[in-house]
């Protein structure tokens, strides 16, 4: 078991501008027994840095979550480089790709359940609940998928298999407790998550590690335990102990799988009555070959397809008694921060509801038993019934997060000096030719700029508009592969164009210092896209830049977009004065861009290649990019890592899919989608 260390904070500046008075009232907060309290702060004001230094003074395991994998992927790399000494974890959902078995009754369409496991991402999934059963200087990052069900803590805990030099634990015990933590033996290829046996000699992979163990028996004594590097096969270092988790989260014990059966047969024949009764008897036939299906499996192997479905008898919920989630493996002083929350807080509660639906459809037509549906993600009451303290954490916090703090820290004066961006209303009357013009001049002083619409299609036409008008201009939205939006934003900061037109992905978390300018088109239209969280949201887009500017085409002015006038002059005359009193002068913000996530063989290239390369050359090209494809994961860069992936793919296959050019729907990600 790993020895816990004070969370120490490591950074090369120490805190600036207005956050030694954020930082303080945050503490003296939470230290105080508040449960709710928010930190109000601007784009590029530090608040990821506020929070390290929160968790420092408070010295409590936290978990922090994030409205997207994106957002969760940032926070946790720059909570690593705060929090060297002590257990940074990642918990996000391990899905490359998804679909959720569901019924179209309209249709009578069965979806089977189709998905593909991101294996390191698992690691890091297990990573975290070990790390939070072993130790208390845990930092979770997570994504709001840490709200749907997992196995017991209580089992994941008693299922751990403590390994120490001299104990009698005997190999063949050994290896059945193994199997029963779904570890698999493979004595060809040491892989995450198999063990293999050679005689007395046990190598192990966990789940969780990037490294193996091998554990030497004298007899039914354990003589040795040593790391193991598993490609190689070299021994390291000496261990006198060695604590092996389950290489799932929703393991179980065998006795509460064997004595979970018998109230599955009951339910199930409960079920089937009730369908005969009412005369469904497709939907009788059904929900018994189905489950009847699953039980033998489950009785066989002690798994089955779609266990998690049967959690509530697993774990001896009652109906409709909330799952366990990754906040359980928390202790009780634990502290959630919510990134964001003006968007994370909704989006927990709308989990639930989705889900509900679904699985209501299936359960009616017989595809699942009624306990399927305690198969789910928490409500936004079971959520706040586990959140003993919260930090809420955003630009513009809801009404909710601002009546219910008893702390509401300000966090405006940025550290660089920069301003928020002057903002400035025009007519509609001509809006896009005005536009026009200060896109070419923004373009003359190498600035790049940022339009939202308030459609996808009025997005794609005014992007068809400017091109005919000579300006080097993309657009963006919710129809183009996650691949190719992170593609399109690195271009946009290269200056492969000048202009990105965009829907509502230009609010929370894009990060980009050469955008000048952004013009909110039909700004006055009062609505989710218009209300005063998005202006104020989208305008920061420009807060990176020295020179940074909003333009506002609207024809009458609403309560937003007064509202947002008038806290952006608020925040600029703040930091006016700061800059003043302390002789800083603005510099727009540095930072490097990052390589591309798109394959860099040239597309004629890579359409040819699995043809034209021979089977040594072939088989070459295949290790190279298998170790990109590794290193791209590890250093988190997921995307690239699956796009890898898929090419390793095509190359073993030799067909040809390379990506195509562009950022329509016609592209890669678009035929992944409709593939899935």
């Amino acid at each position: 078991m790993e020895s816990s260390k004070p969370f120490k904070l490591k950074a090369d500046y120490t805190p600036g501008g207005d956050q030694p008075e954020a930082i303080d009232a945050l503490v003296k907060s939470i230290q105080g027994g508040n449960r709710f309290q928010t930190l109000l702060g601007v784009t590029g004001s530090g608040k990821t840095f506020t929070m390290a230094n929160v968790i420092e003074k408070i010295q409590r395991p936290t978990l922090i979550i994030s409205h997207n994998k994106t957002l969760a992927a940032q926070l946790y790399s720059e909570f690593k480089n705060f929090f060297p000494d002590n257990a940074v974890e990642y918990f996000v959902s391990y899905y490359d790709y998804y679909q959720p078995e569901a019924y179209v009754p309209a249709t009578d369409t069965f979806i089977e359940k189709d998905s593909s496991i991101n294996d390191d991402i698992e690691r890091l999934r297990i990573a975290a609940t070990s790390a939070l059963i072993s130790r208390k200087d845990v930092l979770v990052v997570a994504s709001v998928s840490c709200i749907y069900g997992l196995g017991s803590p209580e089992d994941f805990q008693e299922l751990m298999i403590p390994i120490r030099v001299g104990d009698d634990l005997g190999r063949d015990a050994l290896l059945h407790r193994m199997v029963d933590n779904q570890y698999n033996r493979n004595d060809v290829s040491l892989t995450r998550g198999n063990f293999r046996v050679r005689g007395d000699v046990v190598d192990i992979f966990p789940a969780y590690m990037e490294t193996a163990i091998r554990v030497e028996f004298w007899g039914d004594d354990i003589d040795s335990i040593k790391e193991l590097d598993p490609t190689t096969g070299d021994t390291g270092a000496s261990l006198n102990y060695f604590d092996l988790y389950p290489a799932s989260q929703y393991v179980t014990t065998k006795d509460k799988v064997d004595g979970s059966v018998a109230g599955i047969r009951k339910e199930l024949e409960e079920r089937v009555a009730y369908f005969e009764s009412k005369g469904l008897l497709l939907e009788a036939q059904r929900v018994k070959m189905r489950t009847e299906y699953d039980l033998e499996q489950l009785q066989e192997l002690g798994f089955c397809s779609g266990i998690e479905n049967y959690s509530r008898w697993f774990s001896g919920r009652k109906p409709g008694e909330r799952p366990f989630c990754l906040i359980d493996f928390f202790p009780e002083d634990r502290l959630i921060i919510l990134d964001e929350s003006h968007v994370t807080l909704p989006q927990i509660g709308g989990m639930y509801q989705g889900d509900r639906s679904r699985k209501t459809t299936l359960v009616e037509h017989g595809f699942r038993l009624p306990s399927a549906m305690d198969n789910r993600p928490m409500n936004s009451e079971e959520f706040m019934s586990l959140a003993k303290q919260l930090l809420f954490v955003s630009a513009t916090p809801r009404p909710f997060e601002m009546q219910n703090s008893a702390v509401v820290a300000e966090q405006i004066i940025r550290p660089t000096g920069l301003l928020d961006p002057l903002m400035e209303v025009r007519t509609t009357k001509g809006q896009v030719e005005h536009l026009i013009g200060e896109i070419n001049a923004a373009v003359e002083e190498g600035e790049r700029v940022l339009v939202t619409t308030l459609t996808k299609r009025m997005s794609e036409d005014l992007t068809t508009y400017l091109r005919e008008a000579k300006i080097k201009v993309e657009y963006l939205h919710s129809d183009i592969d996650a691949i190719e939006r992170v593609e399109i934003l690195r271009r946009l900061r290269a200056g492969d164009f000048d202009a990105l037109i965009g829907v509502n992905l230009l609010r929370e978390g894009l990060d980009l210092p050469e955008v000048a300018l952004v013009a909110i088109l039909d700004a006055d239209k009062e609505g989710f896209l218009r209300n005063y969280t998005s202006l104020v949201q989208t305008a920061g887009r420009a807060a990176r830049h020295e020179k940074g500017r909003v333009i506002l085409y609207a024809d009458k002015m609403n309560d937003s977009l007064t509202k947002t006038m008038d806290i952006t002059a608020y925040r600029r005359e703040r930091q006016e004065a700061f800059n003043a009193e302390h002789g800083i002068t603005p510099k727009s913000v540095k930072r490097s861009i990052q390589s591309s996530l798109v394959y860099k063989v040239k597309e004629e290239k890579s359409n040819l290649v699995a043809e034209a390369l021979g089977g040594d050359e072939r088989k070459q090209v295949i290790a190279e990019m298998e170790v990109e494809m590794l290193q791209a994961a590890e250093d988190l860069e997921f995307e690239r890592a699956a796009l890898l992936r898929d090419q390793i793919e095509l190359l073993r296959s030799g067909k040809d899919a390379a990506p195509k050019k562009g950022n329509s729907s016609r592209g890669y990600g678009r035929r992944k989608k409709r593939r899935y």
